[in-house]
């Protein structure tokens, strides 16, 4: 059966896979305006405010490509006890995605980025944020919380951003957790420290990420890629990495062997949240019964059609199968 063929049988059949995103949870504020002069206060433009706008930012950004893809989504994570929390659970939940592992710390905010836009121009961005370890009462609370989720998922996701959740502790509790119930777990990792991902199933770093957690030089070919993996086979006994490589596409490894997969953009603009669609669709269509390369196959396709929209957007498995139709000039 042909890959299309497949993913269709996926569309069609009754149940969508029950997918649980456990991450770093933030808001994307965009202000867009217009600036024509310079403040009398300082060297710096004015900008006359046109509109705002507000998205869903780290691992709610990842549940929002799973959604959009078919899936069964629930959501975990910590937020602050504020009006930007309440923004991104509201924004969640009209997308129905549950939202009831989401909890409360009142000592930190939501994670905001601001991003002030004049015409096609970033001028700025402010950041609201608070990076320090989530409290252990709180860990506590959380994995108590997400127990019952892990055991319906199909499939587990960690979303890292680096603000905080995934102190080395929490994060090898929920993957023992996990395993424990038999679930794979696939990560999108952050930091320097992958050793608090030993256990999982999938890690999914970018070639920048890579070479830094395994502590080389640049990554310019396939043998420094396999050599930088070996590193993080060695600290995590992960089964695959997948390396996501811009615009040459991305390397699936195991310990042994590897397979490149050439990129399937025709046009770039805007790379923001492309990471974010690859994580959903591999995890979507793992979930849904594809072996680890057909699932990369259609990433690949997603994070195409992505980056040829501007902000961070979603595809559907109707578009994926379009791309690759159109790709093989059906």
């Amino acid at each position: 059966m042909i890959l299309t063929d497949k993913v269709r049988s996926i569309q069609q059949s009754q149940k969508p896979p029950a997918i649980l995103v456990i991450g770093d949870l933030m808001i994307d504020h965009y202000v867009w305006g217009d600036a024509t002069r310079l403040s009398p206060e300082a060297p710096v433009p004015i900008v006359n405010v046109r509109s705002e706008s507000t998205t869903l930012g780290g691992a709610a950004n990842v549940a929002q490509n799973l959604v959009a893809l078919g899936a069964k989504v629930t959501l975990g994570g910590v937020i602050g006890d504020d009006i930007f929390g309440e923004q991104l659970t509201g924004i969640l939940s009209s997308e129905g995605i549950s939202t009831d592992a989401i909890l409360k710390d009142n000592k930190r905010p939501t994670t905001v980025k601001t991003r002030v836009v004049v015409g096609s121009h970033q001028l700025v961005r402010v950041d609201r944020e608070v990076t320090d370890p989530v409290h252990s009462e709180l860990e506590d609370e959380l994995v108590d919380k997400l127990d019952a989720y892990i055991s319906e998922a199909d499939i587990v996701l960690f979303s890292d951003y680096g603000k905080g959740l995934f102190s080395s502790g929490l994060t090898q509790r929920l993957i023992r957790l996990a395993s424990s119930k038999q679930k794979k777990v696939i990560i999108d990792p952050k930091g320097l420290d992958y050793g608090k991902y030993k256990g999982a199933f999938i890690i999914k770093p970018n070639r920048k990420e890579l070479a830094e957690a395994a502590k080389t030089e640049k990554i310019k070919n396939i043998e420094d890629l396999q050599k930088a993996a070996k590193t993080i086979f060695q600290q995590t006994g992960v089964e695959y990495l997948i390396v996501t490589l811009s615009e040459e596409g991305m390397v699936i490894l195991d310990e042994i062997t590897y397979k490149l997969l050439p990129v399937k953009a025709t046009a770039v603009f805007d790379v923001t949240g492309a990471g974010d669609t690859v994580l959903a669709t591999i995890a979507y269509f793992i979930a849904s019964g594809l072996a680890i390369e057909e699932a990369c196959e259609l990433a690949n396709h997603a994070a195409a059609i992505v980056i040829r929209r501007v902000g961070s957007a979603t595809t559907t498995i109707d578009e994926i199968i379009e791309d690759i139709e159109g790709a093989l000039g059906h």
